[in-house]
């Protein structure tokens, strides 16, 4: 089969690998789509420091065409979206339910191979088995939108209460999804993107500037949620949380980043300061809400490639132009497309 590689930071390819078979408790997905996010670029630029070569790819779904002699729940010909998650299940942490905190910690397109492939193997468990009414390739947005019921889950939560997010990609935008729903009085966007604005203002968002400055809340906001993982937003963020008020960490960093905090305002205001880790006993639920209708994949997903330009795909979103960009396989929808004109693939 033809794969994405990541042979060293810094050089993808595209190669021809062996075809995947499934374990006793595993099945083989054929890949319809497949998103690209932050952490492939950190596994691109050697911040995570996987074993090399990689197939990355943890934002994925597909067609199911084999399965394991001891899979019952799911059979070939059946659609799935799937958690990348690999939790040891025997850690100290899994065993107090906080497997995204494991200790053998892997995953599916960070330390084994993922989904920017024609084909991918995974654990039965870890397979959300999809409506018909959900195209597949669209479904590889359970994914993240799972990270972000997570982070819902670490959050207050409380009935009208103010909302700031920086950031107005695809997770940014997720937050907002999902904070409306949540019974949020109000939510503000700041993203110095004006497409991207643009997109949160589509959605419905309360407020969208290029600087919190512009957005005017001289109390503060109850929830601010980073979704950058830069130091001057999150520096910024942590200024702008009202007394009682909660700081997300959610936007990943990379690891020599630092930020600023001022230990007597957190005391003396009573903020929480917290963050979230990928995903913990969401990605079912994320799975249903998106089935429910959450997210508007036409809005959220605003390039697809072909496998074979991966590495355009990539730089695509590194420049950060587009919202979710996919890569196709086979399962997928061959049509390349943006927001406003269509590409071809």
């Amino acid at each position: 089969m033809k794969a994405a590689v990541i042979v060293t930071p810094g050089q993808i390819s595209l190669e021809s690998v062996p075809d995947p078979t499934p374990g006793p408790r595993e099945v083989v997905v054929e890949v319809a789509g497949c998103g690209i996010c932050g952490t492939d670029l950190h596994i691109m630029d050697g911040e995570f420091a996987p074993a090399y070569p990689i197939v990355p790819g943890h934002e994925f779904a597909g067609m199911v065409i084999a399965t394991g002699r001891d899979v019952t729940e799911v059979r070939p010909g059946d659609a799935v979206a799937v958690d990348p998650s690999l939790h040891c299940g025997e850690c100290y942490q899994c065993r107090r339910g906080r497997g995204n905190l494991c200790e053998r910690w892997a995953a599916i397109g960070v330390t084994v191979s993922g989904g920017a492939a024609e084909y991918a193997v995974a654990p039965v468990r870890n397979c959300f088995l999809l409506p018909e009414s959900i195209a597949p390739a669209d479904a590889a947005l359970i994914e993240p939108l799972s990270c972000a019921v997570r982070g819902f889950d670490v959050l207050p939560r409380r009935l009208a209460d103010h909302y700031l997010i920086y950031g107005a990609g695809t997770m940014g935008l997720m937050m907002l999804e999902l904070a409306k729903r949540c019974g949020a009085a109000s939510v503000s966007l700041v993203d110095p993107n004006p497409d991207r604005l643009a997109t949160a203002a589509r959605l419905g968002c309360s407020a969208s500037a290029a600087s919190a400055d512009e957005v005017l809340r001289p109390r503060g906001w109850d929830v601010v949620i980073d979704c950058t993982g830069v130091r001057a937003a999150i520096d910024d963020g942590l200024g702008r949380v009202a007394p009682a008020g909660t700081f997300l960490q959610f936007g990943v960093s990379e690891y020599r980043t630092r930020a600023t905090v001022e230990p007597y305002r957190i005391y003396n205001r009573e903020i929480t300061v917290t963050g979230s880790m990928a995903v913990l006993h969401s990605f079912e639920r994320a799975g249903e809400l998106f089935a429910a209708g959450v997210l508007d994949p036409e809005v959220f997903i605003s390039h697809r490639f072909p496998l074979h330009r991966y590495a355009e795909a990539m730089a695509q979103f590194r420049a950060g132009v587009g919202r979710k960009i996919q890569v196709t396989g086979p399962a997928g929808d061959a049509d390349s497309r943006t927001g406003k004109s269509g590409v071809t693939g």
